[in-house]
């Protein structure tokens, strides 16, 4: 049986017009910016329809994530190489404003779910890649953490460009361990 009335998400369009300005105006001014009141502002999107969708900041963060774009790094199945690969990418994104931005905003909204879900997405192709070559579950973790915690720092404590070579060196040591 279909019920009447409004759709359950927002239209396409909308959700592509609010969540456009929503990253402009994080970029811009951080994630306190993110009300529903400012995102009408901004957009011209009936209030009714922001605050339905979006009624808090936290809202506007999960569906950011929701869309974030994480392309596929180029992969040949050989376990060094793939992790390279994967730090390259890493390194790109971090290098973005957006990614960065983003990450920062669910850093200081305190928005601890969120940011353990989309670290977590950053994260998902190293666990791809070393459970692909059969790494054990201890071992992956800590290779990620390894590789990937001093990108982490820099982008988001430091603010500096990530050390890319030092993540590739970290790569190394890794693939040699394993």
């Amino acid at each position: 049986m279909t019920r009447t009335g409004r759709p359950v998400g927002p239209a396409t369009e909308t959700a592509t017009v609010v969540l456009t300005a929503a990253l402009d105006l994080l970029l811009a001014e951080g994630a306190a910016a993110l009300t529903p009141q400012r995102l009408h502002a901004a957009t011209g999107v009936s209030r009714s329809t922001v605050y339905r969708h979006w009624p808090s900041p936290h809202d506007v963060l999960a569906s950011l994530i929701d869309v974030a774009p994480l392309g596929p790094a180029d992969r040949n199945g050989e376990l060094a190489h793939d992790l390279h690969a994967e730090v390259d990418l890493l390194c790109d994104r971090l290098r973005d404003r957006p990614v960065a931005a983003l990450l920062q905003a669910l850093t200081a909204a305190a928005a601890v779910e969120l940011r353990h879900r989309y670290v977590g997405d950053l994260l998902a192709p190293f666990h791809d890649v070393l459970r692909a070559a059969g790494v054990t579950t201890a071992q992956r973790e800590d290779a990620v953490a390894v590789i990937v915690s001093p990108l982490l720092v820099d982008a988001l404590l430091l603010d500096r460009p990530t050390a890319r070579t030092r993540a590739h060196r970290a790569v190394d040591d890794v693939t040699a361990r394993i």
